[in-house]
C-alpha cells in the first residue's frame, strides 16, 4: 500500500518511517510511504505557502498553487490513491474508518497548516476529510502519523502474525482484556492463576470476559456497534443479577447501614 504525507515539515514524517512497526512493514514490502514537502512547488523565492485571507480575520491560510500541484504529483506516483485532508472539520477517525482506508490502493494524507486550506483544494482535489479528535493541534502531520499507523497494522502481514490486529482494542467494538508478562508476582500482586493454568479454553473465557468488563466500564458507547455473542449476553445477565442482588442487599440493610448507622 502506497502512503504519500504531504507537508511542510517533511522530516517530521521521514523520521516516522523509520521505526517499529511501520519501518517493518515498509521494510517487508507490504507498505511504501513518501513524505512530499510542499515547498518544492512553490515558484517564489521564499517557497511561500500561506497568504492573507479574502474578508480579513485573523492567521494565515494555506495557498492552493503549490498544494494543487503537491496533490497531483502525488497522484501521478500512484493514480489510484485516496487523497485525505486532515482537518477539524472532517470525521472522527476510528478503526472501521482505518479498515475502508486499509482497502484503498494508497492514501495522499494532506497536512493542513495555519487556518486551514483554501476551499477551492477541498471541493476539487480532496476526496475525504478526517480528524483525529475534537481538539485544535499546529498542523495535520501528527493525525496523518496516527491514521498511517492504524491503517498499517490492518495490512496483512504487516504484523508478523495474521490475527493480531483482529485482537485489539476496537477491533471487534470491544477493548482489550489485561495483559501480564513474567514475573509471576509483581509486588505483592500475582498474575491471575487462570493465565497460568495452561488451559486454554479457560483463559480465551477469561479473556473474554475481561474485555467486555472493560468496555462496559469505559466505553459502554461501543456496545451499541456491537452485536452480542450468546456468551456475551449470558455473562451481562450474570452481572446484571448480582449488580441487582447487591442493590437488594443495600436495600434491605437500609441507609444507615452505609453510613456506620450514624
Amino acid at each position: 500500500m502506497n502512503f504519500a504525507v504531504l507537508t511542510i515539515f517533511p522530516e517530521m514524517c521521514r523520521s516516522f518511517f523509520e521505526y517499529g512497526i511501520v519501518r517493518r512493514a515498509i521494510q517487508g514490502g507490504k507498505a511504501a510511504a513518501v513524505a512530499i514537502d510542499i515547498r518544492e512547488f512553490t515558484t517564489d523565492r521564499h517557497h511561500t505557502t500561506d497568504d492573507r485571507p479574502y474578508g480579513g480575520g485573523c492567521g494565515m491560510v494555506m495557498k492552493p498553487e503549490p498544494l494543487a500541484e503537491a496533490i497531483r504529483a502525488a497522484k501521478r506516483q500512484s493514480p489510484e490513491s485516496t487523497v485525505v485532508l486532515l482537518s477539524p472539520r472532517g470525521r472522527i477517525f476510528n478503526q472501521s474508518m482505518a479498515r475502508v482506508f486499509a482497502a484503498c490502493s494508497g492514501l495522499v494524507l494532506v497536512c493542513g497548516r495555519y487556518e486551514g486550506v483554501d476551499a477551492r483544494i477541498c471541493r476539487n482535489l480532496i476526496d475525504d476529510e478526517v480528524s483525529i479528535g475534537d481538539y485544535v493541534m499546529s498542523g495535520g502531520e501528527p493525525g496523518a502519523l496516527v491514521v498511517m499507523d492504524a491503517v498499517i497494522r490492518l495490512i496483512p502481514g504487516a504484523l508478523g502474525g495474521e490475527d493480531s490486529a483482529d485482537k485489539e482494542s476496537f477491533s471487534d467494538y470491544l477493548l482489550e482484556h489485561d495483559h501480564y508478562t513474567r514475573p509471576p508476582c509483581f509486588e505483592g500482586e500475582d498474575v491471575p492463576e487462570v493465565l497460568l493454568s495452561g488451559n486454554h479454553a479457560e483463559i480465551d473465557k477469561w479473556r473474554q470476559e475481561t474485555a467486555l468488563m472493560y468496555t462496559v466500564l469505559k466505553r459502554p458507547d461501543l456496545l451499541k456497534n456491537r452485536c452480542l455473542s450468546p456468551s456475551e449476553r449470558d455473562v451481562l445477565a450474570r452481572w446484571h443479577r448480582e449488580i441487582e442482588n447487591l442493590i437488594h442487599g443495600q436495600s434491605v440493610c437500609g441507609a444507615g447501614s452505609l453510613s456506620g448507622g450514624q
